[in-house]
């Protein structure tokens, strides 16, 4: 008869092994998004009020698009590993997989618009 102890069981199962790697990620994602916030914020800021062609040519800029890229591309990826964390601890079985489908598809779906919208813009500027 084999005499398992309840550690030698639970060796490699902890959160500690599989959780690392995500907490690391959304610790350096959340520090980035602390910069870009305040810098995606005085980007709006600047852009309310203007009309459709001022806006146009204002995102046409480098450093307003960059910045809104940047804003889009970091802050949806922090909410896709956000949203698996909370995904693993709440859902059960199919109902999991799903909702870890739909949150991947939609965040991506989310990053493509964003990022077609701004190379649109930036390419009608530098048509004109």
């Amino acid at each position: 008869m084999r005499y398992i102890t309840p550690r030698k069981a639970a060796m490699g199962l902890g959160s500690a092994h599989s959780g690392t790697a995500d907490h690391w990620f959304l610790t350096v994602s959340s520090c980035a998004l602390v910069l870009l916030v305040p810098a995606f914020m005085l980007v709006i800021g600047n852009a309310i009020g203007m009309s459709h062609p001022e806006l146009v040519a204002y995102f046409g800029r480098p450093y307003p698009a960059l910045i809104t890229a940047l804003f889009i591309v970091v802050g949806m990826v922090h909410f896709i590993k956000g949203t698996r964390i909370m995904i693993d601890d709440y859902f059960q079985h199919t109902a999991r997989k799903v909702a870890i489908i739909v949150s991947v598809v939609f965040s991506w779906a989310v990053i493509a618009a964003a990022v077609f919208a701004l190379a649109k813009m930036t390419l009608v500027t530098v048509a004109i």
